[in-house]
């Protein structure tokens, strides 16, 4: 009897610090389960953050934009989290159309620009950012050459085997990257351009915040990424310059998520959470985080160093046609240009 006594104590000992009492006297559950596509080294920042004002521990798991799209359908039936945080809106264009997400629309939205805004109800916007080129400044002065300046500079000959470009098929960066080329050069215009780029990659990575790593490490001389990826090397003190295509270049809205049917007593912190970072007091902590991110909401202030979209020639990219044709362009991407094997 006293064991069992015990055993009930020990179990009650683990449970107690994931609840609190409420001002009404019930208890409220203190964990939140996320999934996210944002970098690791910048999650301490958001999450240590929300705990201190909240009380809420959050873990998580990592994953690449694509990776993220495919664990929350393989649970769908029984999905293990709560919250999708982070990744371009085109990956939350199927989810939502295929039953994965629950609608829910932040009050903060309302300091937030409608543009940014999803007509679906389900996404909620948390940041924006240009596709760009992260440049290996010593790479380019040893060989005397220029940055690229364009999509076609990609293709020169100096170039072979020196670019770094995640795959499409797991990452969201590149997927937004290929939506981006269909658009601009239409479908036959775009295979031609990727099977003409395909002979200057180095390597296709899983994720798209590992091109400019490699740059910044000096194993490839361009990363193709988004801007505030290929900043954050170059803060960090590495020989990283972005260069912007001036013949136009798409960009992505980040977005979060409710899961559809994640665990029940996670609902609130995860709708509370949202709210959170779409605050003014979340989205200043991109300055805190170095990420480069712009905020959008307007009240918040943009890291400094960061580069806002409005001073780039973007394209008027459609996210969500992107959302909605993005299994059929990466199959295609795949068959027509690369196998997404051996990732790193």
């Amino acid at each position: 009897m006293r064991k069992i006594f015990l055993s009930m104590f020990a179990l009650m000992f683990c449970v107690i610090p994931l609840l609190s009492v409420g001002a009404q006297g019930t208890a409220e559950y203190k964990l939140l389960t996320v999934y996210t596509a944002l970098p690791e080294s910048e999650l301490p920042t958001y999450f240590s953050q929300f705990e201190k004002d909240t009380g809420i521990k959050i873990q998580y798991v990592r994953l690449s934009a694509g990776e993220l799209l495919a664990r929350v359908r393989a649970e769908k039936n029984n999905p293990q989290a709560s919250v999708w945080f982070g990744g371009s809106y085109d990956n939350f264009v199927p989810a939502s159309k295929e039953g994965l997400l629950e609608a829910y629309q932040s009050p903060e939205l309302k300091n937030i620009p409608k543009v940014y805004w999803d007509p679906e109800g389900f996404a909620n916007p948390f940041y924006v950012g240009a596709i760009g080129f992260a440049c290996n400044t010593e790479w380019f002065k040893k060989k005397g050459l220029p940055y690229p300046t364009s999509w076609d500079d990609l293709l020169k000959p100096e170039f072979k085997s020196q670019i770094s470009m995640a795959h499409p098929g797991t990452s969201g960066t590149s997927y937004t990257i290929l939506a981006t080329i269909v658009q601009m050069r239409g479908e036959e215009g775009a295979w031609k351009y990727f099977t003409a780029l395909n002979q200057n990659i180095r390597q296709y990575t899983k994720s798209g915040v590992t091109p400019p790593m490699d740059v910044g490490l000096g194993e490839a001389a361009i990363g193709i990424t988004f801007s505030h990826d290929g900043l954050k090397p170059a803060f960090e003190g590495y020989p990283v310059a972005m260069s912007f295509p001036k013949d136009g270049t798409g960009y992505e809205i980040g977005c979060m998520a409710l899961i559809k049917n994640g665990p029940a007593k996670e609902t609130a912190n995860g709708k509370r959470f949202i709210d959170w970072m779409l605050s003014k007091r979340g989205q200043d902590l991109f300055e805190t985080s170095k990420s480069f991110r712009i905020p959008v909401n307007t009240l918040a202030t943009p890291p400094k160093g960061a580069i806002s979209v409005d001073s780039l020639k973007v394209i008027n990219y459609d996210a969500v046609w992107a959302g909605q044709n993005r299994t059929r362009l990466v199959e295609q991407f795949t068959k027509v240009v690369a196998a997404a094997s051996n990732l790193k």
